[in-house]
């Protein structure tokens, strides 16, 4: 298990407007400059996002510049040299803003966990379970899957600690697996803000992410909607042709 010692962030930020031409639509993106310093490692986290997407970080005992999409190289480049050296920095000028400054700790905020698979379900068919966990400080987080009680190593792959608007923290845990009958999985989550560690069991029935199950029962409503609504139009219609006919032979 990590040691859990304290931690100290920087989130920087940078909106950016793009100024519209005739006709078009005005667009606002967020540049976001995310230097998580955690005293646990050896300097942190250096990484952008663009509009809550990420786009590199910086492998920090490697220096290597590790890119979300491989496409984006095309683009722009980045040397990750300079990222090391903004966290050195950094955390050389927190450390004389707590000198300075009559600070408190912050409130330890435990995370809002989701457990669902990336495709639809089928048994014996390869499948990625996904462990969500959001809005929670400090980012330091210790987290692992079990599959029927036991720590599973291998198929696991993590994100880095991705910061929200309203700077607290979110993360990703992935498991490649076959899903059977049997097996029982579960997100296992350790976190200051928790009085104890929390299993997170994985819902087979909850096969898609939380927002695509959203938007189907949306669909499936609006759909519903849809048919009582032509249903009643007809029969408004019907009546309103019969009243119509009896008008007529009144005459």
């Amino acid at each position: 298990m990590a040691d859990l010692t304290p931690t100290l962030c920087i989130v920087t930020a940078l909106s950016v407007l793009c100024l519209p031409q005739a006709g078009a639509v005005e667009v606002h993106h967020t540049l976001i400059q995310a230097e998580v310093v955690q005293t646990y490692g050896e300097l942190g986290e250096f990484m952008f996002q663009l509009d809550d997407d990420e786009i590199f970080y910086v492998h920090s005992p490697k220096k290597d510049v590790v890119w979300k999409l491989p496409d984006f190289q095309q683009f722009t480049s980045f040397e990750g040299q300079g990222a090391l050296g903004n966290l050195a920095l950094d955390k050389s000028n927190l450390g004389i803003l707590k000198k300075s400054s009559n600070n408190t700790a912050a409130k330890n905020v435990a995370p809002e966990v989701l457990v669902f698979s990336e495709d639809t379900v089928e048994i014996g068919e390869p499948n990625v379970l996904i462990c969500f966990m959001n809005r929670f400080f400090p980012p330091v987080i210790n987290v692992t899957w079990l599959k029927n009680g036991q720590r599973v190593t291998e198929g696991v792959a993590e994100t880095d600690f991705y910061p929200n608007d309203d700077f607290s923290f979110r993360k990703y845990l992935y498991l490649t697996f076959i899903p059977t009958q049997e097996d029982e999985y579960a997100c296992s989550v350790d976190h200051w803000g928790q009085e104890a560690t929390v299993n997170k069991f994985w819902d087979s029935n909850l096969s898609t992410p939380p927002s695509e199950v959203a938007a189907n029962v949306l669909c499936g409503l609006g759909l519903a909607v849809g048919i009582v609504g032509i249903i009643a139009g007809t029969i408004l219609c019907i009546k309103a042709v019969r009243l119509g006919n009896g008008a007529g032979r009144g005459l």
